[in-house]
């Protein structure tokens, strides 16, 4: 009998996968598809480590599954390789980013095959492929005629660092995700996408797919949806009025101050010339504060009074106008109803500058003394209540308004009525996700496909002339000023209006490295298409996806966006589905040795080529799935690896053990063994609980390992069960017993659901709570048999004799429990 060398069979049967098309998607086939994705990979120069292939081994042994149980799988693979990693490097060395892509993307594809994922090679891309970039270019184009793409003057988010405008998703915690630097606000013109008017469809639509709970909630609050009142305030002694939005238009009598943001257009028109000092300088110092920090709920609350009083319109008192960072232009109208008695950032604002607060909302007397607030401090405007109680102090006769006594709800009604038959106000809908800020000064981005002309302003490039392709620059540093370094090759930047043909100016900003994921999974389909970005009866059969496995870290990004986009094209008619994933699931990190995250700072990071040269690509297949529960972080172990190892070499022995292997049936035990291998291993692929498959067939290798003789057609069996999980050794088992065709098509077990059924079982039996025994017995037997039979255990009996049974405590299958006296 041969050692199992990994790293011939390895080889042999990636050479003999690729040569033979093995993994080949067909259109149109009359099999009932099944488009099996992953997120594609950003190809960093680090290559990969083991964390990234957790998710394609899963879904590749989800894909193995599939096309044994006789669907047409389309499981494609591709690269994500526009962005600033490969920017920054080509500053640092002065390499072209072109190069250093392609010398990354031939290096991750060299580590995808040495794990024998079976991606459909000939549908790869990149979304640097200047026929990919011009079907990006071309769905912007669609975008802006649609005007959803416009330019706008804004305080976005800026990295000191990077030099770059970013997209609220793109900053944590107050920080640049990709270089963690600070990150500060900056008025700039940049290119929006309006995703905000597909807010309401995402939200709604997740009813129609099978997303995790916990992506659905993350979307659903990202896009934050609010039902309200506007409410319209005029400024005292102007003309002006301040449009406010509120979820709570019956505290409008306890409105007793109005906040705008720094940033509101108003604030240096109502501004009192004595106040402009502390205003200007109150503005500048919030500029420099990310959102993040100016909403923090325990940061000291600051402000400045502007010298403008408001009009609230419920009882024409004069409320004092003020400025505090705490109010975001982006969220809402950006200027607050400030209800100090009701709000607790309110409270506290108004306690620190001396403000009125009024009490309008009397809470009930249980529920104050459960959350430890004294109703009386409340009443005296000592104490905040943020909660719902009955209207109080809330009536104004002569203008024929009256909440007092009504519950929240009615008294919401009855407001909004009243301030829509005044003409100030009326129901509105608020989300909190903003438009998408979609260009980016920066080199390695996809060109945005505008040309700007004095005359015509904003025209668009003929789709004749996409892509617009991005030229050669010496400097690839972003400038001072925020300008893309594009800007300065006029000879590419000068050209002519395609509608008048005077002298024009091409958009030299780029689009952010999101545009080319939010589309990808379309472009598979049809890849090499030069005429449109996919033929429709392709998209027809192969769209949505059925499943679509990614990290929790792209749900309010690359996800959001994604399904942004395909909801406009479906509504342009070019797409058959609105919901681009039917599926969604996530996979949980894996950490270092130790449990910390893996990082080249902590010199943590293992490199799964070295993984695979020592133990051979299914060991460490398995050993990805074995870690731990799939969608939770797991810490690698390298001793684990190595207890894999042994599973895998016992496994060899015994499907190579001709001696053992024999054509008899299989007993009882063992059948029974194999089709509750089959329905565990196949249920828990259909749930990505690899490890407890794993664990499965590790019992089973066990049991026919003891056995004197092992039926042949049980193995046969077995080998299909673990050849999605370990595809190189199942080939080449599959070939030494002198079978010529692949593993890959080879049909998926059904089990029995009566041969899998336990006959027997052994039940514990109990005296006054202790284990005294156990007993073997039918399955299903009735409380009275197993009394019976449980009596006759001597040390039972021991306990029981000469004392009274008050009671039989019987849990089916499990234990009985005689309670004596």
């Amino acid at each position: 009998m041969n050692e199992y060398n990994h790293k011939k069979v390895d080889k042999k049967w990636q050479d003999y996968w690729e040569e033979n098309k093995t993994f080949q998607a067909v259109d149109f086939s009359d099999k009932e598809k099944f488009y099996c994705l992953v997120e594609f990979p950003y190809p960093s120069g680090e290559g990969l480590h083991v964390g990234h292939p957790r998710s394609y081994t899963a879904l590749d042994i989800l894909a193995r599954k599939k096309r044994m149980e006789g669907f047409n799988v389309l499981f494609p693979m591709g690269f994500d390789s526009f962005g600033l990693p490969s920017e920054n490097y080509a500053i640092k060395t002065g390499i072209h980013p072109n190069v250093i892509t392609k010398e990354n993307i031939d290096k991750y594809t060299k580590q995808l095959k040495s794990l024998g994922f079976s991606f459909d090679w000939d549908r790869v891309f990149s979304t640097t492929d200047p026929g990919y970039y011009k079907w990006t270019q071309w769905i912007f184009l669609k975008l802006y005629e649609k005007g959803l793409a416009y330019k706008q003057k804004i305080p976005i988010n800026w990295c000191i660092d990077c030099k770059i405008g970013l997209a609220n998703e793109e900053v944590v915690d107050g920080r640049c995700e990709r270089c963690d630097g600070e990150v500060t606000k900056r008025s700039i013109e940049q290119w929006m996408l309006k995703i905000t008017s597909y807010a309401e469809k995402l939200i709604q639509d997740l009813d129609d797919v099978q997303f995790l709970d916990k992506i659905k909630t993350q979307q659903v609050n990202w896009i934050g949806r609010s039902d309200g009142t506007e409410v319209t305030f005029s400024v005292d002694g102007g003309t002006n009025d301040i449009l406010v939005f509120t979820t709570r238009p019956d505290t409008l009598f306890g409105a007793t101050f109005m906040i705008l943001s720094p940033e509101h257009e108003l604030v240096p028109v109502i501004t009192a010339k004595e106040q402009k000092a502390a205003v200007e300088s109150y503005m500048k110092d919030s500029a420099k504060k990310s959102d993040l920090e100016r909403t923090e709920l325990e940061m000291e609350k600051t402000g400045v009074f502007t010298g403008a009083y408001a009009v609230n319109p419920v009882n024409n008192e004069k409320i004092p106008i003020w400025i505090a960072d705490y109010v975001l232009i982006s969220y809402g109208t950006g200027a607050i109803m400030a209800v100090p008695a009701h709000d607790t950032r309110d409270f506290d604002f108004a306690q620190k500058y001396g403000l009125k607060i009024q009490c309008i909302n009397h809470p009930p007397q249980e529920l104050a003394e459960n959350e430890g607030i004294r109703v009386e401090d409340v009443l005296a405007g000592k104490a905040c209540w943020p909660y719902e109680g009955q209207c109080i102090n809330s009536s104004n006769d002569e203008a024929n308004l009256d909440i007092n006594g009504l519950d929240v709800e009615t008294a919401k009604t009855k407001t909004t009525q009243w301030l829509e038959e005044k003409g100030i106000g009326d129901k509105a809908i608020n989300y909190k996700l903003r438009d998408w800020v979609f260009s980016r000064q920066r080199y390695w981005g996809e060109p945005i496909p505008l040309i700007q002309c004095h005359e015509c302003g904003w025209v668009s490039v003929p789709e004749q002339d996409l892509p617009v392709l991005l030229p050669t620059v010496e400097k690839y540093e972003p400038t001072e000023t925020g300008e893309s370094p594009l800007a300065a090759i006029l000879d590419w930047v000068n050209t002519k209006c395609p509608e008048c043909g005077k002298d024009a100016k091409r958009e030299t900003d780029t689009m952010p490295n999101w545009a080319g994921s939010s589309w990808y999974f379309l472009r598979y389909i049809d890849p090499h298409n030069d005429s449109a970005f996919a033929d429709r009866k392709k998209l027809d059969y192969w769209m949505p996806v059925d499943w679509y496995n990614g990290g929790m870290e792209h749900t309010t990004l690359h996800l959001l966006y994604s399904r942004f986009w395909n909801k406009f094209l479906y509504d342009c008619g070019f797409v058959p589905n609105s919901e681009p994933y039917l599926k969604r699931t996530s996979h949980g990190m894996v950490l270092g040795e130790g449990g910390e995250k893996m990082s080249k700072s902590r010199d943590n990071v293992i490199n799964p080529d070295e993984v695979v040269e020592r133990y051979g690509a299914d060991v460490f297949r398995l050993y990805e799935m074995f870690i731990g529960p799939f969608d939770q972080a797991a810490a690698w172990d390298t001793k684990g690896i190595v207890g894999i190892d042994r599973f895998l070499r016992r496994l060899w022995i015994l499907f190579t053990s001709n001696e053992k292997i024999t054509a008899i049936p299989p007993e009882k035990e063992t059948l029974r063994l194999l089709h509750q291998t089959i329905k565990k291993v196949s249920e828990d692929i259909e749930k990505l609980r690899l490890n407890t498959a794993i664990s499965q067939m590790m019992i089973f290798q066990n049991h026919l390992s003891d056995l004197h003789e092992v039926p042949e057609e049980v193995l046969q069996d077995y080998l299909k069960l673990l050849s999605p999980f370990a595809p190189h050794f199942s080939e080449e088992i599959n070939q030494m017993w002198g079978n010529q065709d692949t593993m890959a098509y080879k049909e998926w077990l059904l089990y029995d659901e009566k041969l899998a059924s336990e006959e027997e079982v052994e039940i514990a039996v109990q005296v006054n709570g202790k284990l005294r025994g156990s007993i073997i017995i039918a399955k299903d037997s009735k409380e009275e048999i197993v009394s019976e039979e449980s009596r006759k255990i001597k040390k039972v009996n021991k306990h029981i004799e000469n004392h009274t049974i008050m009671k039989t405590i019987y849990i089916k299958n499990r234990l009985i429990n005689f309670v004596i006296r």
